[in-house]
C-alpha cells in the first residue's frame, strides 16, 4: 500500500512528464480499440450478410449488381423484374438442387401511408424458400402468415401509431433477425401473398400504388448440389439464359473486402509507427524523471532499500499512468465508435457491426493490455539502469 502512494505521489509529481506518458497510452489504447472495432467489425458485416443470403448464388436481372450490392450492404431499395419463368430455366442447369424466387420492393420515402422512411422489403415464397424458413423455423412457430413480417434488428413499431404500415397496410413483426450490421438490419421480409395484398391494399389506403408487374421477379436464390462447382454453375446459368447475372456470394462485396484489406495494412503499418514513436517518448521521459530523482534513489537506497524495490516503485508508476491513459483511450475511442457511425460507414462505404457489451469488454481489455505491456517496456530500461547502480554514485550525482 506504501509503495502504491508513493507511485501516485510521483506520478502527480511532475504534472506535465505525467500527462506525456498518460496521452501515449491513451493514444495507443485508442487507436488499437478504434482500429479493431472497425475493421473487424466491418469483416464481421459482411460475413454475416453473406451468411444470411443463406445461397450459392443469386441470379439477378444483367446490369444490376452494384445495386444489389449496395441494396444488402446499406439497406438502399432496389427495384428491379425479370419473368418469373427464369426460376425453372435456372433450376434446369446441371448442378442446380433448389431454387427460390425473391420480389424486392420498398417502403414510400416520407409517405403517411408507410411508417417508417424508404425501406428495402423481400418477399420470398415459402414453398420453396432455403434462405430464411430456417430462422422462422427455429424462432417462431411456423412460417409466416398473411399480414406477417420479420424484420431486421432495426426494424420495430412506431409507438405513437401502434402498428407498421406499409402502404397503408397494417403489417404485423412477428419477430426481428440477428443484427448483421448492414442495410439487412433495416430491411424487412413477407411473403408473395403479402405482397399482393400490400399491393391491392394500396389502390385505396396509399398516397401512390404499389405497383408489381404480373408474373414478374427480382431474383432466383440458387443452392447448388456439394459435388458441383459454384463457378461452373455460375457459368452454365450465364450463358443459359440471356438477360441474367448470376452472382456468387461467395464473391460479393469483393471490393469492400479489398478495401478492408488495404486499410488493414495501413492500420498496422501507422500502428507500428505510432507504437514506437510512443515507445520512444514515453522511454526518454522516463529517463528524464530518472535523472531527476537520482540522488532521492540513492538516499532510499542508503537507508536499506532493495534494488527490487526501487525498481518495482518505478514500474508502478509507469503501470498506473498507463492504466489511466489506457482507460480514458478506450472510453473516449469507444464513444467517438457510437457518436460517429454513420459519418464512418459513410467515409468507408462499408458498414460495420459494434460487437456486444461481452466482446466489446474483451477488446477494451486487450487494447488496454498492449497499451499497458508498451508503456511498460517503454520505462523499464531507465528503472533497471537506475536501480542497479551504486547508492554512493547516485547520491553523490
Amino acid at each position: 500500500m506504501q509503495m502504491i502512494r508513493l507511485a501516485i505521489r510521483n506520478a502527480t509529481g511532475n504534472s506535465f512528464r505525467g500527462w506525456v506518458v498518460f496521452f501515449c497510452a491513451a493514444l495507443m489504447a485508442g487507436f488499437v480499440i478504434s482500429s479493431t472495432l472497425v475493421i473487424r467489425g466491418a469483416n464481421t458485416s459482411l460475413q454475416l450478410a453473406l451468411e444470411r443470403l443463406g445461397a450459392d448464388i443469386i441470379v439477378i436481372p444483367e446490369g444490376h449488381e452494384q445495386r444489389l450490392e449496395s441494396a444488402l450492404l446499406m439497406g438502399i431499395p432496389v427495384h428491379c423484374w425479370m419473368p418469373d419463368t427464369i426460376k425453372d430455366q435456372v433450376a434446369a442447369v446441371p448442378g442446380v438442387v433448389a431454387t427460390s424466387p425473391q420480389l424486392y420492393l420498398s417502403t414510400l420515402r416520407g409517405a403517411t401511408c408507410c411508417s417508417v422512411p424508404e425501406m428495402f422489403l423481400i418477399a420470398y415464397e415459402p414453398e420453396t424458400d432455403f434462405t430464411l424458413t430456417p430462422w422462422l423455423e427455429k424462432n417462431l412457430d411456423g412460417g409466416l402468415e398473411v399480414g406477417e413480417a420479420v424484420g431486421g434488428s432495426l426494424v420495430y413499431v412506431p409507438r405513437d401509431e401502434g402498428v407498421l404500415l406499409v402502404y397503408g397496410y397494417a403489417l404485423d413483426l412477428a419477430g426481428s433477425l440477428d443484427p448483421t450490421g448492414t442495410g439487412l438490419d433495416q430491411s424487412m421480409f413477407f411473403t408473395f401473398d403479402t405482397a399482393f395484398e400490400i399491393a391491392r391494399a394500396s389502390v385505396t389506403e396509399a398516397v401512390k400504388v404499389m405497383d408489381i408487374p404480373p408474373r414478374t421477379i427480382s431474383s432466383v436464390m440458387v443452392k447448388v448440389s456439394t459435388d458441383a462447382n459454384v463457378e461452373q454453375v455460375a457459368a452454365e446459368i450465364d450463358a443459359a439464359i440471356p438477360g441474367v447475372t448470376p452472382l456468387e456470394t461467395n464473391k460479393l462485396f469483393k471490393g469492400q473486402r479489398e478495401q478492408l484489406l488495404s486499410l488493414l495494412n495501413s492500420v498496422v503499418a501507422l500502428l507500428g509507427i505510432i507504437w514506437l514513436l510512443a515507445m520512444a517518448l514515453i522511454a526518454v521521459v522516463f529517463s528524464l524523471v530518472v535523472n531527476e530523482r537520482r540522488r532521492h534513489i540513492g538516499v532510499m537506497r542508503a537507508l536499506g532499500a532493495r534494488r527490487t524495490t526501487v525498481l518495482k516503485s518505478l514500474i508502478l508508476e509507469a503501470v498506473l499512468l498507463a492504466l489511466a491513459g489506457g482507460v480514458t483511450g478506450i472510453a473516449v475511442a469507444i464513444l467517438a465508435i457510437y457518436l460517429f457511425r454513420t459519418l464512418i460507414v459513410g467515409l468507408m462505404g462499408t458498414p460495420f457491426l459494434i460487437p456486444a457489451p461481452l466482446g466489446l469488454a474483451a477488446l477494451g481489455l486487450g487494447a488496454l493490455a498492449l497499451a499497458l505491456a508498451g508503456v511498460v517496456v517503454a520505462a523499464l530500461i531507465p528503472a533497471v539502469r537506475i536501480s542497479l547502480q551504486d547508492p554512493a554514485i547516485s547520491m553523490r550525482e
